[in-house]
């Protein structure tokens, strides 16, 4: 079943709008404060329909995913038991924080870093970064290196690989996402569950 290949044909259409940047950027302040979707969904797109402004849009994604980081960061710090903490309950995160409070504890501001970088979700060391106040500076320069990083990264892969990965993605974009879901499912009831 097709229904991934006329989505991503229509995220190339979208990403050509006109406040497609406006779209990115709240996107991306979401993304790090509770949005689940990763922002690179939307950046990768936009870099690839525009690859003259792909790394303006990946500087866009990681100014504005620090300014989400540091709203993340002050929840945690001021209202984590007000607001935060019955949040994770009721989503079922808490366990996830209390591996995320371990690694700060093991790794420090490292941490920040690699999840800056990595697909694991930014949101939970931002409010956690906060609930454990930790010093605001670091917390920042993690935060902007990791997400540049992540960003630069997808945008470069995009403007260099253009026209190759355009093809390369309407070949197997079907494929891909249904084998994504499946993982996705896969992962969610082994973590569920195991």
């Amino acid at each position: 079943m097709k229904i991934f290949s006329p989505m991503y044909e229509r995220c190339l259409r979208w990403a050509q709008h006109r406040h497609a940047v406006y779209y990115l950027s709240g996107m991306s302040v979401a993304e790090s404060i509770f949005f689940p979707i990763p922002v690179d969904v939307m950046l990768a797109p936009m870099a690839l329909a525009k690859r003259e402004k792909a790394f303006f849009y990946a500087f866009v994604c990681t100014l504005t995913s620090v300014v989400g980081g540091v709203i993340g960061y002050f929840l945690g710090y001021w209202a984590f038991d007000s607001l935060v903490m019955p949040v994770l309950e009721s989503t079922g995160y808490i366990t996830r924080y209390d591996e995320v409070v371990k690694w700060f504890e093991e790794y420090g501001v490292w941490v920040v870093f690699i999840a800056g970088f990595s697909p694991i979700p930014y949101k939970l060391f931002t409010v956690s970064a906060g609930a454990l106040h930790m010093a605001l500076l670091p917390f920042l320069v993690a935060s902007m290196i990791g997400r540049a990083s992540r960003f630069f990264l997808v945008s470069a892969m995009m403007y260099y690989g253009g026209d190759a990965i355009d093809r390369k993605l309407k070949q197997t974009i079907d494929w891909l996402g249904w084998v994504v879901i499946f993982l996705a499912v896969a992962g969610y009831l082994i973590y569920k569950y195991i």
